[in-house]
Formats: C-alpha cells, sequence, structure tokens
C-alpha cells in the first residue's frame, strides 16, 4: 500500500518528469499578501505569476503546499475536514492548457506505475454548465471522452465547477474528478443519482483541474487574463484516505499514529470527534509555530491561540488536565485518577507526547525540521498562560459572574466550558445571545483589519509598488546607518504605508532616523535604476543579495538590484535583493519618503512605519 510520503512524492517526480519545475512549500503565512491570513490553496503565492508576470523557474510548476483553512473549524472531526492539509499541485503559466491537463490527470490518477493506480471504472468527471460569465466548457467534455464514457460527465453549476482565491484575481472553471469509495461500485449514474452520492459521501472529490483564464475584480468577473492558465489542485489527506481505502483521513498514515497516541495518554476514555480535533489542532499549531507564528489576540496569531486552546478543552475531559475542583465535579473525575504526568504545574505539555508523534509523522518533509524544541516552548506557554486565564475565569465564576460572552473575551473561558459548569448550578446559557455577540465582536475584528490591511501588494496598484521599492531603500539605509547586521524580519506593504521589521537590540535614535530618512530621499533623488534579474540561488547569495529570514526560495531565484545607471559610471549598487517584485523602474518615480514611527516589534525585533508624499 502507498504511504503518504510515497504519493507526495510520486506527484512530484510525475510532473518533474512532464518538464515542470519542483516548487518548495512556500510558508503557511503569505508573503506581501495582507488579504489574507493564511495560504489556503497551492495557488496563492503564484497569483502574479498567474496574473501574467514571468516565474524565475519557467512556464510549468509543481508543489506540495502547506495550506491552512480555518473557515469550516467546526466541521473538523467529520470523516475529511481539516485545518491544516497539503495541496499537491501543477501550474502552467501560458503554457498547456485543457488538453494536457486533462491528460496528465487521468493517467496520474490511473497509472500503476507512475501515479496511483485508481480504477477508471470508478471516476466521475463534473464541468462548468455555463452562466452569463463564460460558456459552457464543451471543450473539456470532449476531451474527458478520450477517457471516461459521456454517461458519466456531469454539468454543473458556478458553485460546484468554477474556482477563485476570492473577490480578486485569476479565476475560471473547472473539471473535478471524483472517485466511487463504495464496497461494490457504483457504475453508471444519472445526474441526480450522482448528485445523490457526491452528498452522502460516496463518491469523494479527489483532483481538481481550474483553467484559469479569466479576472475578477471585486467580486465581479470582468474578462479574460493575458494569458490562459491552469491551476491543478489535490489534497493529500484525502487523496490518502482514497488510495489507502480508509473511511475517514484519521485513518490514514498522516494521522493514525497520532490518534493511537492519544487514546494512550487518555486510557481510551475518549469520544471520536474530540480526538480527532486534538490531533488536527495540535498539527495545524505545529505547523503554523514553525512558520513563525505567536500565539497573540490578532491576526495569524489569534488563529492560532485559538486552535491551542480549543485543543485544550477538549482533551481536559481526556487526561484530567485542570485542577480545578469545579471542572472534576464536571467531568466525573477523582484526584485518584488525574493523569499526573501531564499536569500543568510540571515542566511538560499536556500534547508532549502528540507532538512527539507529528513530529515523526512529517519527519521526510522539511516542514517542522530544526523547530521541534521551539514548538512544544510554544505550546506549553500558551497552555500555561491559558490555566492562569481560567483560574481568573474560575474566580469570577465563584463570584457568580457566568456571563459566557464576558468570560470568554476577559479571560478566554471557552463557551463549551461555561456551558458546562452552568449545569451543575442549574443556570441556563443562552448560546444564541453568546453566538450573536461573538458574531458581531469578530466582524468589528474584521473590519479592523480590513482597514488596517486596505490596499495590499497583491493588487499592485501604483502607490503600493513605489512603496514596495522604497522598502528596499529603507533596508539598505537601516544597514548603512546602524550596521550590516540588520536584517529584514518582516513586512508588510500597503496603499497607506509600508512596515518593515529588523532585528536591532535598542530603541533607533532621532538623529539615526533622520540620516536613515534623508539616505533613502537622495537616492529616490538620484533616479537609480531599478533592474531585475534571475540567477541560481548560489550565485545571487554569493553577491550578498538580501533575504527575509526564516523564507523559503526556489533553486532559481529573482533578484532587484538598485543601482546607477551605467552612463553614470558608478558600479557600486545600493540595494540587492532576492524579491518577487514588482517594483518601479527608477527611483525617481517613488516621491518623498517620510518616516511616521519607530517602535518596539517583540523582544531584538523593532519596527519602522514610513510612507510616500
Amino acid at each position: 500500500m502507498l504511504t503518504s510520503h510515497d504519493i507526495r512524492q510520486r506527484f512530484l517526480d510525475f510532473f518533474a518528469k512532464r518538464g515542470h519545475a519542483i516548487l518548495p512549500s512556500a510558508s503557511l503565512v503569505p508573503e506581501n499578501d495582507p488579504s489574507v491570513l493564511f495560504n489556503t490553496a497551492g495557488m496563492q503565492p503564484l497569483v502574479p505569476y498567474l496574473m501574467g508576470q514571468k516565474h524565475p523557474l519557467g512556464t510549468r510548476l509543481a508543489s506540495a503546499q502547506k495550506c491552512v483553512r480555518t473557515g469550516d473549524i467546526e466541521e473538523v472531526g467529520n470523516h475529511k475536514n481539516l485545518t491544516f492539509f497539503e495541496m499537491l499541485g501543477n501550474w502552467s503559466l501560458g503554457d498547456y492548457f485543457k488538453e494536457d491537463a486533462i491528460k496528465w490527470s487521468y493517467e496520474f490518477l490511473t497509472s500503476k506505475e507512475e501515479g496511483l493506480g485508481f480504477d477508471p471504472a470508478r471516476l466521475y468527471i463534473t464541468v462548468f454548465e455555463g452562466d452569463e460569465d463564460a460558456p459552457r466548457d464543451l471543450e473539456a467534455v470532449e476531451i474527458w471522452k478520450k477517457y471516461i464514457p459521456e454517461n458519466r460527465i456531469y454539468f454543473l453549476p458556478k458553485k460546484n465547477n468554477w474556482w477563485s482565491p476570492g473577490d480578486n484575481g485569476p479565476c475560471g472553471p473547472d473539471t473535478e474528478m471524483f472517485y466511487d469509495v463504495t464496497p461494490n461500485g457504483l457504475g453508471d449514474l444519472t445526474h441526480d443519482e450522482y448528485v445523490a452520492a457526491d452528498d452522502d459521501g460516496r463518491v469523494v472529490e479527489i483532483w481538481n483541474d481550474v483553467f484559469m483564464e479569466y479576472e475578477k475584480r471585486d467580486g465581479a468577473v470582468v474578462g479574460k487574463l493575458a494569458q490562459k492558465n491552469v491551476d491543478t489542485g489535490s489534497g493529500l489527506e484525502r487523496m490518502t484516505m482514497v488510495v489507502q481505502g480508509k473511511s475517514n483521513v484519521y485513518e490514514t498514515d498522516l494521522f493514525s499514529s497520532i490518534m493511537e497516541v492519544i487514546g494512550k495518554i487518555s486510557d481510551e476514555r475518549y469520544d471520536e470527534r474530540s480526538a480527532r480535533i486534538i490531533a488536527d489542532h495540535i498539527k495545524s499549531s505545529a505547523m503554523l509555530i514553525a512558520d513563525g507564528v505567536r500565539p497573540s489576540n490578532k491576526d495569524q496569531g489569534y488563529i492560532l491561540r485559538r486552535l491551542i486552546r480549543r485543543a485544550l478543552v477538549k482533551i481536559r475531559p481526556l487526561v484530567g488536565s485542570f485542577a480545578h475542583p469545579l471542572v472534576q465535579r464536571v467531568v466525573g473525575i477523582s484526584n485518584n485518577n488525574v493523569t499526573t504526568e501531564f499536569d500543568y504545574a510540571g515542566s511538560q505539555s499536556v500534547f508532549a507526547e502528540i507532538l512527539s508523534e507529528i513530529i515523526q509523522v512529517y519527519k521526510d518533509t522539511e516542514y517542522l525540521k530544526g523547530k521541534e524544541a521551539l514548538i512544544f516552548q510554544v505550546i506549553f506557554d500558551e497552555e500555561t498562560k491559558f490555566r492562569k486565564g481560567l483560574d481568573n475565569g474560575f474566580k469570577e465564576i465563584e463570584k457568580g459572574n457566568i456571563d459566557p460572552f464576558d468570560l470568554f473575551t476577559t479571560y478566554g473561558f471557552p463557551i463549551e466550558l461555561t456551558e458546562e459548569i452552568a449545569l451543575t448550578k442549574n443556570i441556563t446559557i443562552d448560546r444564541k445571545k453568546f453566538d450573536e455577540q461573538m458574531a458581531e465582536h469578530q466582524a468589528k475584528s474584521r473590519a479592523g483589519a480590513e482597514q488596517k490591511f486596505k490596499g495590499g501588494l497583491a493588487n499592485t496598484n501604483d502607490t503600493t509598488v513605489k512603496l514596495h521599492t522604497a522598502h528596499h531603500l529603507l533596508l539598505a539605509a537601516l544597514q548603512e546607518v546602524l550596521g550590516k547586521e540588520v536584517k529584514q524580519k518582516g513586512s508588510n506593504i500597503t496603499e497607506e504605508r509600508l512596515r518593515i521589521d529588523f532585528n536591532f537590540d535598542r530603541k533607533v535614535l532621532p538623529e539615526e532616523l533622520a540620516k536613515i530618512e534623508a539616505l533613502v530621499n537622495g537616492w529616490i533623488a538620484e533616479g537609480l535604476s531599478v533592474t531585475r534579474r534571475e540567477m541560481p540561488k548560489a550565485e545571487a547569495e554569493a553577491l550578498g543579495a538580501e533575504m527575509e529570514f526564516g523564507a523559503k526560495y526556489p533553486d532559481i531565484v529573482s533578484v532587484y538590484e538598485i543601482s546607477p545607471s551605467t552612463s553614470s559610471g558608478q558600479t557600486h549598487s545600493v540595494s540587492l535583493e532576492f524579491c518577487g517584485g514588482p517594483h518601479v523602474a527608477n527611483t525617481s518615480e517613488i516621491g518623498h519618503f517620510k518616516i511616521q514611527k519607530e517602535e518596539a516589534s517583540s523582544a531584538g525585533i523593532r519596527r519602522i512605519k514610513a510612507t510616500i508624499e
């Protein structure tokens, strides 16, 4: 039986053989794209190239991309929904289109030698039925008829067979492949019979080919892209479930050993759904921490904190790790049965064995390597903070305060725990009111985030592009004034301002800021050329090109150089950085640069915000 590692590697090998450059997985945190908190699909890091920018590795690409989605977090624990997953994908950037995309999808799915060896008689295909934005995809049907009988090809509407990353960006109709997972096989199905089989899980989606030839702006399809692209996707976890003949993803080798550990530490006294949520959430937390996310009350950090704390709530009744008397009465575990090995008063995380197994599962990838100790520490620190919040929340409850919204927002007290404790006091919690309050609270948070990140580099408008180039000049000025040891640790660029995080162990003095600002404006006034070159990563490193700490780069990279024109006789580069662009062609286009604020971001990290006038 193929393992998940086998499936991932076969996929990459299959497309490498067909001329695709293999990309390393990008970070879960999008680079220069504040429109989303996480990469939720393999194509997201490639949006600029799908929109027409040239990729340094060519027009055929493939990867196994780490993804996090939390929009359907309440569904986690069923047979297929997860927060962290890997998306296998291959892309054509204006190269091949429907014919080869469909052919290779079919070949990989059915080939016993190079692919997964699926039975073609169990495959069902859906295609776009057409609407006012795009015609019925008869071309895809004609191609599929070479491989699949026409009575197993079904037209479905846009909600089923159209894909876009959001309200803006590349989009288009898709064709999806489903596999019959029933013991005896379903055979030929009418349209309505197929839809029913999909609804009840007798057929499972295993592949999706998106034909990206349209552009979306503010939620509306506005026309065609300059080039036709192919964006395919196949979830590794779901594919592994089908290949290994399992009824849910938690029985595959990506989860089974983790589930066994949860059974062991809880003496098998758990409900299946809670154990699945714990396995999923702690895996996602480990991946996020490895990619630089830390628990906080905003943005990515808020999601990480929610995942860890939700897992803690689910594991509490399993191992008795909260010792407060109220909880003991609710859970029904006496002091003698509390698993003290995982008590919060100790030095070990309640998730220690689970984390160890997660690290083992991904030992053949680079996802967690070198970050193991950090992951343990961050999760344990969050457990400790959560316990303190719970202790304060318990004090409020003992005073008679059982307002679930106040307990949650002030002390991080989970609604599930409040409801359980309320039952012991014969108090009914108005869950509907709580949900309404939370919805309003989240809407305000989202509105704040949208205002905070209005615009964004992904939009590539004039102001944002100018600020992006100014960002390169700012880093060069920081190194000239403060020292070459200064390195970029993070950035965010919107229409309103640029932000750079950099390592420095003290406050930047006002006179230093004035020098930095003057340097940047001097380079702007000089009218320096901004040029882009593609080169092997090793060559770029040898030239001393700046790179962001912790970022992963392909073997062939894009490097932007800001330097005087050759006619000036000067050869010294002001800035040389790994970067995917876009930038202005000459610094004279930027305008007047102004530093707005310098402040601490975290221990040893300073932050500067600046704008242009």
